[in-house]
């Protein structure tokens, strides 16, 4: 009975966001107040009736309804109920209806905290949002129902979740991905909204700004937490292998980062307003096109849900439908995206147009390369391999100027950069970054590559050059504001990102061996002594667990604990690494396969600064959401926009007496 409140519930959801499109968009343009007022119920109501269905899916999986197909495919009796409830998400068809949930929680905030902005600006917003959750019930409802039943006596167990899911990475990684993910699309609607009523001012801007940023904060923490999920749980240490599905969550938050810098020169200047409109298109086009790459079995990956062709075309035809009517819009409203604020070459405009490009250089990089195994085999039949070391090249080409002009930028001034008044900061804070690096590079690792001190230098310059202004700002006891901080916060993020990533990958090293107990192998100044195994149980499997003993310059560290982990139930192995946790390195272990006479395959690696990714990513969100507590996104309405709001009333009264 459950799954099937469910499914109606998702069925009246679909109703609601229908009403919703058709009531937003079309009681602006009639000028309908009755119309408007309609669209909030509507949107409640959706929200009520997600949220329902969402709860029905989990209380099926906590239950162990194998009736129900998806339970039966993805969980068991023996599962622990935290990964029961992160099934939910674990598996396409939930994954979707998780993914029209955060739409629809997206959708209420925008309703609840836009009670300033003008009722039919607000209006079109949650139309273009009710046309986008319309497409996505009817996809899940008619290709991928998650309430579907098995015939009675099919099954009496289920198959058991993927075991590369059974981890605690599973239940906060996805939810923080897919609300970064979702709320692109609200970015989207507002640049639609603004294209439909044709002001494209400033103020669009200013609305769209806050809503961008949490959403870009939210996929900066999902895209790390997936990283870190990758590094410990695949076994082979690695946090990123440039797969397609990791691809497909990078060029949105690529195209993401552009947007809210693009937002910052239109809320600030009225420029690159056409610039700004496009990336809102092209990052929540980029969403959609993820979800395609994921659920269409067209590019081959572990992290993909489904392989179905069928889907595929149902999100594609989608992705055509709303991306294409979005950039129709963009051409009927070109005309109206002009400006005649002028700027200079080095001005602070300039140095964010530049990266802007180059950000979106970088996205058609990783496009490109995703994408070129299924071009060649669809139009010349061939097999062809883009792997890492291609993206490593080619990525890190727009990039590495990227990270010089983040640097340089920061001392410019809008409209007339006058990058001479700044020329002594800029040439103190590069020298300090050069001095600093080189000495640590060369100094402390004696790395003598050209990437590791490259990487570094660029980072601490980023850094450096971060801290300048807020600090000049506090030694004349000026006032700081959110905005400042929040920007200050995740350059200095990134800049950390940078100096970590660069550093372990020309510091790294590994190496794959068979030892049997009392044996050790040394790598670096690290000694790793195999002690012995013993067999251990989990809910759900049966487990070898290797005890290592850490040594460091010949003193007793650590005892690491890797697992070859044995699932019962999908008959599948696999390795848990253990993870030696310092802020200096990383040591990870993992245990391979018995090669006989008591000995096993250990893969032993030593990873320099790891921790500096993860730090710099937590502090690149937390600079997201300072900036979004800056007061003019809390503030009362203007005059300007009460009185815009007034002027709309007007007309909506003119109209209803027509």
């Amino acid at each position: 009975m459950i799954p099937e409140i469910g499914q109606f519930a998702m069925i009246l959801a679909l109703l609601l966001a229908a009403a919703q499109a058709f009531f937003g968009i079309a009681g602006p343009w009639r000028g309908q107040q009755r119309w408007i007022q309609t669209v909030y119920p509507a949107v409640a109501g959706q929200f009520v009736m997600l949220a329902l269905a969402f709860g029905c899916l989990v209380w099926s999986l906590v239950h162990n309804d194998f009736t129900v197909k998806l339970v039966a495919g993805h969980s068991n009796s023996a599962l622990p109920v935290y990964f029961r409830v992160a099934a939910a998400w674990g598996n396409h068809e939930g994954s979707l209806l998780f993914w029209v949930f955060v739409l629809s929680v997206w959708t209420l905030a925008v309703a609840a905290f836009s009670t300033s902005l003008p009722r039919p600006f607000v209006a079109r917003v949650l139309g273009v949002l009710g046309i986008i959750s319309v497409g996505f019930l009817l996809f899940s409802l008619a290709t991928s129902n998650p309430f579907e039943r098995l015939p009675a006596g099919a099954i009496f167990d289920g198959n058991d979740l993927n075991p590369v899911l059974q981890d605690i990475g599973l239940t906060i990684h996805p939810p923080m991905l897919y609300v970064g993910y979702v709320g692109f699309s609200v970015a989207f609607a507002f640049a639609c909204a603004a294209m439909l009523e044709g002001k494209l001012d400033q103020t669009w801007a200013r609305w769209t700004r806050p809503w961008t940023t949490v959403a870009w904060m939210f996929l900066t923490v999902g895209i790390a937490l997936g990283s870190w999920w990758a590094y410990y749980e695949l076994g082979w240490g690695g946090y990123w292998a440039w797969d397609p599905v990791e691809n497909s969550i990078l060029m949105p938050w690529l195209l993401g980062t552009a947007l809210i810098h693009s937002l910052a020169v239109t809320d600030k200047r009225g420029l690159f307003k056409s610039w700004t409109l496009l990336l809102a298109i092209m990052a929540f086009s980029f969403c959609l096109l993820a979800t395609f790459m994921v659920r269409s079995g067209v590019l081959v990956s572990v992290h993909s849900f489904a392989a179905d062709p069928k889907r595929g075309i149902f999100i594609l035809t989608f992705l055509a439908l709303t991306i294409g009517g979005a950039l129709s819009l963009y051409v009927w409203r070109a005309p109206l995206l002009r400006s005649e604020a002028g700027f200079d070459l080095v001005s602070r405009e300039s140095f964010l147009l530049f990266n802007n490009i180059l950000l979106v250089v970088a996205t058609v990089v990783v496009f490109g390369g995703t994408m070129a195994p299924f071009i060649a085999d669809l139009t010349r039949n061939v097999t062809i391999s883009v792997g890492p070391p291609w993206f490593n090249i080619w990525f890190f080409l727009p990039f590495l100027p990227l990270l010089a002009l983040v640097s340089i930028g920061t001392f410019a001034r809008w409209k007339r950069g006058q990058l001479g008044e700044s020329r002594r900061r800029i040439l103190v804070s590069a020298v300090a970054a050069i001095v600093l690096g080189l000495a640590v590079m060369l100094g402390l690792y004696g790395d003598r590559s050209v990437i590791g001190p490259v990487g570094v230098v660029l980072g601490l310059w980023i850094v450096i050059s971060a801290l300048v202004d807020p600090v000049d700002r506090w030694r004349r006891g000026l006032s700081v504001s959110p905005a400042i901080l929040g920007m200050t916060l995740a350059h200095i993020g990134l800049g950390i990102v940078t100096i970590g990533l660069t550093t372990m990958e020309s510091r790294r090293a590994e190496r794959d061996v068979a030892l049997s107990p009392g044996q050790q192998v040394e790598v670096g100044r690290y000694t790793f002594r195999f002690l012995d195994t013993q067999q251990v149980e989990g809910p759900n499997y049966q487990a070898t667990r290797a005890r290592i003993e850490l040594f460091h310059d010949g003193k007793p560290e650590s005892i690491l604990l890797p697992e070859r982990r044995n699932y019962w139930v999908q008959q599948q192995s696999l390795a848990e690494a253990a993870v030696g946790v310092g802020w200096r390195r990383d040591v990870l272990v993992t245990l391979g396969e018995e090669v006989g006479k008591g000995a096993w395959s250990l893969r032993v690696q030593v990873r320099p600064l790891m921790r500096l990714l993860w730090l710099g990513a937590v502090l690149m969100a937390c600079g997201g959401f300072l900036a979004t507590l800056d007061r003019r996104y809390r503030r009362q309405r203007s005059a300007a926009e009460a009185a815009a709001q007034a002027a709309a009333a007007t007309s909506l009264a003119g109209g209803n007496a027509t």
